[in-house]
């Protein structure tokens, strides 16, 4: 059935840590994926950004998986509060009239709680609002597969998709690329 009602903007996020507060969100990349005029789903536009940390904790482990510097981050990074206005800016420019945006996540929980968090700490309206579509939920019911089941690399078999970059990978923007392409094959089911 063709698309006419959203707007989906893949997001990924890589982080400090676990939780939102006590960690940051270092790097944020998101994708657009927008129905084209006969309601077929298109990857578009890309955004990125890398933050300056402002909580009390890092965790070294997650550092590690994301592979940026967070010294360089803490004199480099984005100020929280414009990356935000940024991310609202970029979405609202590029959501197709009549539709709706929605914030799309490959284990949707964890982004849009960090996502959420740094709207509500500078107080200002998250563009998604409270909601968001999970692809890990989203490939469960789609292809009839347990929760544990639902990871980028056994999608990437079941959807028939290239093999993700090794180099590339937990690079927010690229990992966002990836999940365009997850939501796609997911939502043409």
């Amino acid at each position: 059935m063709p698309e006419t009602r959203a707007t989906y903007f893949c997001v990924d996020i890589e982080a400090s840590g676990p939780v939102p507060a006590l960690y940051d969100m270092v790097s944020l990349g998101a994708v657009v994926a927008a129905p084209d005029a006969d309601g077929i789903l298109q990857i578009g536009d890309t955004f990125y950004v890398e933050i300056r940390p402002e909580g009390p904790r890092v965790d070294p482990g997650a550092m590690k998986v994301n592979g940026l510097d967070i010294e360089k981050l803490r004199r480099e990074g984005t100020p929280r509060k414009q990356a935000m206005e940024a991310l609202a800016a970029w979405v609202k420019a590029r959501i197709k009239p009549g539709t709706k945006p929605v914030f799309v996540g490959h284990n949707a929980p964890f982004d849009w709680s960090f996502v959420s968090w740094c709207y509500a700490a500078d107080d200002m309206e998250n563009p998604f609002g409270y909601k968001a579509l999970d692809t890990k939920a989203l490939a469960t019911g789609k292809l009839n597969v347990h929760w544990f089941d639902s990871n980028k690399e056994l999608l990437e078999k079941a959807l028939d998709l290239p093999a993700e970059d090794k180099e590339l990978k937990h690079r927010a923007d690229y990992d966002a690329q990836y999940q365009a392409l997850i939501l796609k094959r997911l939502l043409e089911r």
